[in-house]
């Protein structure tokens, strides 16, 4: 008993002392905490949005554009229910990333609703400008921020690798401008257009912020209009909308890509339509996904789980029916789909070959996988695949005109310079990369 007692008293020792190391040194007595002086109200609540709009609303950061375009944009969305319903339809496969990243970023969440202005939130989106995807990235900007663009895939319509680029490209303007609806203007009109209105302005003595400078009617339209989705956004029922809900957990995973698959074979696989596959991976604008390339798909979040066990019980030997070949030379289309052995029409359209061109050597293109192409397509050609065309005359021309001389024994041009865009026929624009328009 008595050595129960030592132990006791020895314990109760060592307590009080480990007490005393974690007291304040110098605030003398401790006042005893009476009952009813704990406030409730000081424990952190897990309070999480069940609804994403709602925590949208909760991560505005922007200063509010309050003018008259602002009104009549919100208007005029407000008068378009339908519209609207088609558009978050859409848009609720890939808010819930977007929001995620901006979060991540601590940047402002209205930020999310600016593929609403660009595309509707369709990330097959194409302009005439050709502008693609979800964010619209022209392909030179789009390169400036590492979106893949080649034969097999456009990264500017992926939905994860856009998005990654975007909010790049946005912080990036933010910081070179000091202000969101600059930086916005900038993403619409070109960085170096913005900063020459505002280089004008200060030499005129004038402001220098967003309603102040002469820019297009497209740009001045461009804040105003993502106002409008802010407004509705915040309160929807003061504009009498009513937005679909949309839950407040990830839509989507990505998954690994085990092996080149059409993509039939893959929706089927992950137990969905193709319609579906295509919205979560639409920078797969062919029929077959090259692994070695596409090294990650995007499937509904309870799918992934269905597609890899759909994939390690299947017995289907070969999921890929389409493979990469590359041309040897330079090639009309006829000949280059006699030696693969398909129909000119189908190799055109499977390669989306336009009338009158020629195949130049080098070129990638999709060809029936036959039963003795064993190996998947390498890393080399799935990530750097290119398909180079030119036209018909002028290759007939240069081929007629190379070393040729008229009567008087000068050499005669392939081909007039005209110092115009190859790509497009208009007089190249030079200054910055910029995002343009639908």
């Amino acid at each position: 008993m008595r050595f129960l007692l030592a132990v006791f008293s020895l314990s109760l020792a060592l307590l009080t002392g480990c007490a005393n190391l974690s007291e304040p040194q110098s605030t003398g007595d401790l006042s005893p905490i009476a009952k009813g002086t704990v406030k409730r109200d000081s424990v952190a609540k897990l309070d999480l949005p069940n609804d994403l709009w709602e925590r949208i609303r909760k991560g505005y950061q922007m200063p509010n554009l309050e003018n008259e375009l602002a009104n009549d944009r919100t208007q005029w969305y407000a008068s378009k229910p339908d519209y609207l319903q088609r558009m978050t339809e859409r848009s609720n496969k890939y808010l819930y990333h977007i929001v995620e990243e901006l979060e991540a970023r601590k940047m402002p969440t209205e930020l999310a609703l600016l593929p609403f202005i660009e595309s509707a939130f369709n990330p097959q989106a194409v302009s005439s400008a050709r502008a693609s995807g979800m964010w619209q990235f022209m392909p030179k900007t789009g390169k400036s921020f590492d979106l893949k663009q080649n034969a097999f895939r456009d990264d500017r319509r992926d939905v994860q690798a856009s998005t990654r680029a975007a909010l790049d490209y946005l912080e990036r303007l933010h910081k070179m401008f000091g202000d969101w609806h600059l930086a916005l203007a900038a993403y619409n009109w070109g960085e170096g257009n913005v900063g020459k209105a505002i280089a004008r302005n200060k030499r005129a003595g004038l402001p220098t912020g967003y309603t102040d400078l002469n820019m297009p009617m497209e740009t001045r339209m461009y804040v105003p209009k993502l106002q409008a989705m802010k407004n509705i956004v915040g309160n929807p029922p003061q504009y009498g909308v009513e937005l679909p809900s949309i839950p407040n957990h990830p839509y989507f995973q990505s998954v690994p890509l085990p092996r080149d698959m059409d993509v039939s074979v893959a929706a089927k696989l992950a137990d969905i339509s193709e319609q579906d596959f295509k919205a979560l991976n639409p920078s797969a604008h062919r029929p077959v996904l090259l692994a070695a390339g596409s090294p990650n798909i995007l499937l509904p979040w309870d799918n992934a789980e269905v597609f890899q066990r759909n994939y390690e019980a299947s017995s289907i030997g070969r999921m890929a029916t389409w493979t990469a070949w590359v041309a040897p030379s330079t090639m009309k289309v006829a000949d280059a789909a006699k030696r693969v052995g398909m129909s000119e029409a189908d190799f055109r359209a499977v390669n989306n070959i336009p009338p009158r061109m020629v195949i130049k050597a080098g070129s990638a293109l999709l060809i029936p996988r036959g039963a003795n192409i064993l190996g998947d397509v390498t890393a080399q050609v799935a990530d750097n695949g290119h398909l180079d065309l030119s036209p018909e005359a002028v290759a007939k021309r240069k081929a007629a005109g190379k070393g040729s001389k008229n009567a008087k024994g000068k050499k005669t041009a392939s081909a007039k310079s005209t110092g115009k865009n190859p790509a497009s026929g208009k007089g190249d624009k030079k200054g910055d990369p910029k995002v343009a328009k639908k």
